[in-house]
């Protein structure tokens, strides 16, 4: 028999703000979330009821990004699955979900930041950085084109693998071609990797004076930077939204 402390804190609730990076469908009309919290990492919470017809509309919290506060269960100690006690959203967006474009951006990302993040701890200036890019995006009116280039370059930088130049990002991409050629893989062109140095340097700056020609360039720019990210995020695997992302940048 356990001491009453011990399952008090095996089961306790915890108050933080979350963002969504995906969901399965479980059971008949639950889900099971996955979330990144402010204060436990990411966390997967089974959410019971939400794909009833009534009352309808609960789904859409769940959608890739949604920022989330939430009351969740604790299960420390044990491989059971968490639940969460209350939820709602913190910040309604104004264009994510109805922009076909900056919707396709975030599933990409949703996608790459579940791949990538995967501490169950809280890492405080992560979260900020997230949460804060999510909403700026959704703000934004115009000039986004970039935004998912130069989210990818911050998010490295939070990672623990962030660079200070497009050459030192290439180069590293370059070393990585050299091997996969000699082991029988094709790499990226060299030329075409080092033009590429300059757009990577705009981006760091901040992408606002960006003289990225057009789509085509973007979706190679974020093809090499997904090669970066398979270099340091181990089996991050094949990006599967990047197909719905380039035909929506597509010129």
């Amino acid at each position: 028999m356990f001491p009453l402390f011990y399952l008090i804190e095996q089961h306790m609730l915890v108050k933080t703000r979350g963002i969504v990076l995906s969901y399965l469908k479980y059971r008949e009309t639950s889900i099971i979330a996955r979330i990144y919290t402010e204060r436990l990492g990411v966390q997967s919470y089974i959410v019971n009821g939400v794909r009833k017809a009534k009352p309808p509309g609960r789904i859409a919290l769940f959608q890739p990004f949604t920022l989330l506060d939430l009351v969740a269960y604790t299960t420390r100690g044990t491989s059971t699955l968490s639940r969460l006690s209350e939820y709602r959203c913190s910040e309604p967006f104004q264009t994510l979900p109805y922009d076909v474009q900056k919707s396709s951006v975030v599933l990409f990302l949703s996608e790459v930041v579940g791949r990538s993040v995967r501490e169950e701890e809280e890492n405080e200036a992560l979260f900020h950085f997230l949460h804060d890019s999510i909403l700026g995006f959704d703000r934004q009116a115009s000039g986004s084109e970039n935004f998912a280039l130069v989210f990818l370059l911050e998010l490295a930088a939070y990672l623990g693998f962030g660079v200070s130049s497009g050459a030192e990002l290439t180069d590293q991409v370059l070393m990585a071609g050299h091997a996969a050629t000699a082991q029988g893989s094709t790499g990226p062109a060299v030329l075409r990797l080092k033009e590429f140095e300059g757009y990577f340097d705009e981006l760091l700056a901040g992408g606002q004076q960006s003289t990225i020609p057009n789509g085509r360039v973007r979706r190679e720019l974020l093809n090499v930077l997904l090669r970066y990210y398979q270099l340091h995020v181990e089996q991050l695997g094949e990006i599967r939204s990047l197909d719905i992302l380039s035909q929506v940048l597509a010129e």
